[in-house]
């Protein structure tokens, strides 16, 4: 049932052409990066679709990551990154310290998103030449699309009775947009005051759905391989 269990039974199983030591030897090589923490290890092996086996054993070195833009498609059009440990938020503002991401990135071993495979770590990437997220990353959307959650963040929080703050609810990626541009336009700080709120949520909401998304996958889990034997 575990890789404990196999390791402590090397002996007892088949590994079809694979040499016992070289079971050994992986085994020992993943119980020292769960020790170590190297989420880098665990990335390779379990990919994007199976990361959430990792969450528990992860969370106290996870941070949930949300971006916002200006609209555009190149690295300069990050406006915001809100990052989020369980604990803190920080929301990293270009012209003031975006600078700062590579080397609080590089803190983590897991990484938290909700569509980011596809759009927040490809735009950093952009805007961070060089980067490497080699961290174990949790894309919500895919993750939770498995347990026939689907849709956007908003409308999958609201499928699951999560609320908003009065000054955030109902916005959207459009409305964060404007919000840049009357700070940068018109010097409005009540607006990007708006639009930090609004990034605080979608990262601190994060950690409910990645708790919600592990234990109904574990659950299923566990029930199929119960019907398998």
């Amino acid at each position: 049932m575990t890789w404990k269990d196999l390791a402590e039974g090397l002996d007892t199983y088949s590994y079809g052409q694979v040499e016992r030591a070289t079971v050994k030897r992986a085994l020992d090589k993943s119980f020292k990066s769960l020790e170590t923490r190297d989420g880098s290890f665990f990335s390779k092996g379990l990919g994007l679709k199976e990361s959430w086996r990792a969450f528990p054993e992860f969370r106290d070195k996870c941070v949930y990551l949300d971006i916002e833009t200006d609209g555009g498609r190149s690295g300069s059009s990050v406006t915001t990154i809100g990052l989020f440990d369980g604990v803190e938020f920080k929301c990293l503002i270009k012209g003031r310290d975006l600078d700062q991401f590579p080397e609080i990135m590089s803190q983590y071993s897991m990484v938290v998103t909700f569509f980011g495979a596809n759009f927040d770590l490809p735009m950093l990437e952009k805007r961070y030449p060089g980067i490497r997220f080699n961290q174990i990353h949790l894309d919500l959307c895919p993750t939770l699309h498995r347990l026939g959650i689907k849709g956007g963040l908003k409308k999958i929080e609201k499928q699951l009775g999560i609320s908003r703050g009065e000054d955030t609810d109902g916005l959207g990626g459009l409305d964060a947009i404007r919000l840049w541009r009357r700070y940068t336009t018109l010097g409005d700080d009540e607006a990007l005051e708006t639009l930090i709120a609004y990034n605080r949520e979608d990262v601190v909401n994060m950690e409910y759905l990645a708790t919600y998304a592990y234990e109904h996958l574990k659950t299923q889990t566990l029930a199929q391989l119960t019907a398998e034997v």
